[in-house]
């Protein structure tokens, strides 16, 4: 099946907010990355989202070109190709677009999907998000409501996000951030959804002590009552249908039950890189590890190149990332769900 289109996105996340599920969203960096988790929503008769971040976008370039729009370009037009291949629906979208990064990631972007459009085709991408958390909310507000109309011209959803996920990921460093910070005010809330509503349905990284990066189990403390709460807020003030669709960030180490508690909040996106990162690198270590004489050749030895052979061990790593989502899909309750079915 073809990537979604607008209309089939949007029924996704209502489902989703709906029903009381939410889709892993997961960052990759290669055709290889993407193919796993391709082949894990197939699996798992799972719609999904991939996800390009700036980082991502530049790695996918190559060093050669280290351009991040070229990189993110890139990789959907594989995804564009694949996802015809499942019976499943897709959305592609770009992670964390931080407000220096809008000229030179998220507009070429943009004017890749308007020339599509203009030519009767799907849109590159279906959603992106501008993470504009560290301005002031109003500067913050004034950038969203740009890109949310210029984007809703095209049938692309915009993400944003209100507060700071602590932590850090792909170079931005959130570690310092002021624990105020980390929780998103019930009044921003409704703020966000009066200024951004009136243009068209949006999604929203709302924080509520979420951080990025590898924790156990326990270290961190999330406070999803915040999520309820502010959903409560715009409820009250706007009516139902103005709540939001919410996005869970930094999710890694926080235990199943809150992740649970916050499906019931409208969480309907949950983004899924560190963990994937991890169940992608392991297998291939575990190949050198084992198969050390072979990979490498020692003393004056040949080696073997069906060990050191790059799809030996890109195959067990793309099964072990595969896994991994899989695990997501199921923890998030999204399983025989897709709208394909």
């Amino acid at each position: 099946m073809p990537i979604a289109t607008y209309e089939q996105y949007c029924d996704m996340l209502n489902k989703a907010k709906a029903g009381g599920y939410a889709f892993p969203a997961i960052n990759v960096t290669s055709t290889s990355t993407a193919n796993a988790a391709l082949k894990a929503f197939a699996d798992m008769k799972s719609d999904g989202i991939i996800q390009v971040s700036t980082g991502g976008g530049k790695f996918a370039s190559g060093q050669g070109v280290n351009d991040m729009a070229i990189g993110a370009i890139s990789i959907a037009q594989h995804v564009h190709l694949m996802a015809q291949k499942y019976n499943i629906l897709i959305a592609l979208h770009t992670d964390h677009c931080h407000p220096e990064h809008v000229d030179s990631f998220m507009k070429p972007l943009i004017e890749e999907s308007e020339k599509r459009v203009a030519r009767g085709e799907l849109p590159l991408f279906n959603s992106h998000m501008f993470d504009g958390s560290v301005l002031p909310l109003k500067e913050n507000m004034a950038t969203s409501v740009e890109l949310h109309t210029r984007l809703s011209k095209i049938g692309v959803i915009l993400e944003i996000e209100t507060g700071i996920v602590g932590g850090e990921e792909d170079g931005v460093n959130n570690e310092d951030a002021p624990a105020d910070k980390l929780y998103t005010s019930p009044e921003e809330m409704v703020e966000v959804a009066k200024t951004l509503r009136p243009i068209g349905p949006f999604m929203y990284a709302a924080t509520f002590g979420n951080v990025h990066g590898v924790y156990k189990p326990g270290n961190v403390k999330l406070r999803p009552e915040i999520l309820k709460n502010g959903q409560d807020a715009v409820r009250s003030e706007l009516g139902e249908e103005q709540t939001h669709w919410l996005v869970f960030h930094g999710g890694s180490g926080s235990e199943l039950s809150e992740i649970h508690e916050t499906l019931g909040y409208g969480v309907v996106k949950m983004n899924i890189d560190t963990d994937t990162q991890y169940a992608y690198t392991r297998p291939i270590v575990e190949h050198i590890f084992k198969n050390y004489d072979q990979v490498l050749k020692i003393e004056g030895e040949v080696g073997s190149k069906k060990h050191y052979d790059p799809r030996a061990y890109s195959k067990l790593a793309e099964k072990g990332m595969t896994d991994r989502i899989i695990q997501a899909i199921k923890d998030l309750k999204s399983e025989g769900r897709s709208l394909m079915q």
